[in-house]
């Protein structure tokens, strides 16, 4: 269910929050009008979704419904539920937005906690708290043995759900700030920009998802599930560094429009990128040198043995944030088409690659396939964007740090074997050469501090 909300999400956001961040920088003069027409497309997408899946709920559910014995009424539920889910957090993403526009992180990073707490508090009330009140018969047991199923998974969905509008509700005062007046021709230009976007939006998700899809589907019945479950487990170490390129992208997108005018706007893409190279290279080596720690998070040892995957899908997803901060040329030439064409060949790459590759090499394929996806995704973004919209990287500095940080990778993960102790002392160099080569850039931050 949750991957199929992730494509749903795409569709119902349409790519209008890249096109919000952009159109208030078009459009100065009208930011109110920009944010009422944004907010405008993605309530008529959603309010057209929800008709429909309520509408068809029946056939969906029977469609969804695997060989186990869950009744297909609950099948049709969770249709409901997800439906219901997916729209309300549709109808947030453009307040959201707003949030990080208006420069208020705080805000905007308290209501997403008070969502992920509700989250949490919910489950662990339904899933633990519900049947030790019944089996120790504290008051109200009688109460909730009247209705309670125990290990229903749909209180796991009535619990986002619960998340979902009280975040909704908290976003009101900036949902009252929507000026419902639709300006047909920025609307038009709207969906131009954001269409491309859209599509992009659905070839990244492929490529985040797909691989899993194709182990359970490549491989023999024997050892399929076994494979996904292991490359599964392992990716949860490689999430660390997508979180954090991700919670960069969320700050980093807005600022960039922003400062679209500025005189020297290309001078400072091009700085942040080193900073950010800087960063993440930090972070990868990090990572690889504490794995033995790490690992844990894995609970069932039996899949420490696909620990291989990790540094390949680290470095898969340190050329991915470099391809975020590189997208922005195509976003601030309006030539979002070009995000389309290269994220559709990232897509390409990994359904050919993964169909050759899969049957003879399992997971370690699909790492491989990602990172060879990613990398591919990056080069060619920069090659375009050096074409098309200028911005002076520093090419060389930032390739150095990447060749580095793979070099001190391997030496780390392969040639000393995960050693904790040497790993972390080769992280130490590593981060020493960062603060001798760049100490006269650090020094010019600490002071502006």
């Amino acid at each position: 269910m949750y991957s199929y909300a992730s494509i749903l999400n795409a569709l119902l956001s349409f790519g209008m929050e890249t096109t919000f961040f952009r159109y208030l920088n078009k459009r100065e003069d009208q930011k109110e009008t920009v944010y009422g027409n944004t907010f405008l497309v993605v309530a008529f997408i959603s309010a057209v979704f929800l008709f429909t899946a309520l509408l068809f709920a029946q056939p969906i559910a029977v469609w969804l419904k695997d060989a186990t014995t869950t009744p297909l009424a609950d099948y049709v539920l969770y249709v409901k539920l997800f439906s219901a889910i997916l729209v309300i957090d549709a109808l947030s993403v453009v307040p959201f937005a707003r949030l990080r526009a208006d420069g208020r992180p705080g805000k905007y990073s308290v209501l997403k906690l008070v969502n992920i707490l509700v989250f949490i508090a919910l489950n662990l009330f339904f899933i633990f708290v519900i049947p030790y009140i019944i089996q120790k018969q504290f008051y109200g047991a009688s109460f909730f043995q009247s209705w309670y199923q125990e290990k229903w998974v749909g209180y796991v969905f009535i619990s986002n759900l619960v998340a979902s509008v009280i975040t909704f509700l908290l976003l009101l005062p900036e949902l009252l700030k929507v000026q419902l007046k639709p300006n047909k021709q920025l609307l038009t230009e709207m969906l131009v920009y954001s269409l491309p976007i859209f599509v992009a939006n659905l070839s990244f998700i492929v490529n985040e998802n797909l691989d899993k899809i194709f182990l359970g589907r490549l491989l023999p019945p024997s050892i399929s599930q076994t494979q996904v479950g292991i490359y599964g487990a392992c990716c949860k170490i490689a999430i660390f560094l997508s979180i954090f390129i991700n919670a960069f992208r969320l700050g980093a997108e807005p600022f960039f429009f922003a400062h679209a005018k500025n005189e020297n706007a290309k001078q400072t893409y091009a700085s942040i990128m080193n900073y950010f190279v800087l960063t993440i290279t930090l972070i990868f080596v990090g990572l690889v040198a504490n794995i033995e720690i790490l690992k844990h998070f894995i609970r069932d040892k039996a899949y420490w043995v696909g620990l291989d995957v990790v540094p390949v899908l680290l470095f898969g997803y340190v050329s991915l944030g470099i391809y975020m901060n590189l997208s922005i040329w195509y976003k601030l030439s309006d030539q979002t088409r070009f995000g389309l064409y290269i994220s559709g060949v990232g897509a390409l790459v990994t359904i050919v690659l993964n169909i050759i590759f899969i049957p003879y090499y399992g997971y370690m394929a699909s790492a491989w396939v990602s990172l060879t996806a990613y990398t591919g995704m990056m080069v060619l973004s920069y090659l375009l964007g050096q074409k098309h919209y200028a911005i002076p990287y520093h090419l060389k500095q930032n390739l150095f740090y990447l060749l580095l940080s793979a070099g001190v990778v391997w030496l780390s993960y392969v040639y000393f074997k995960r050693d904790l102790v040497i790993g972390n002392l080769l992280f130490a160099g590593f981060a020493l050469v960062i603060l001798y080569l760049e100490r006269v850039e650090i020094k010019k931050i600490l002071k502006s501090f």
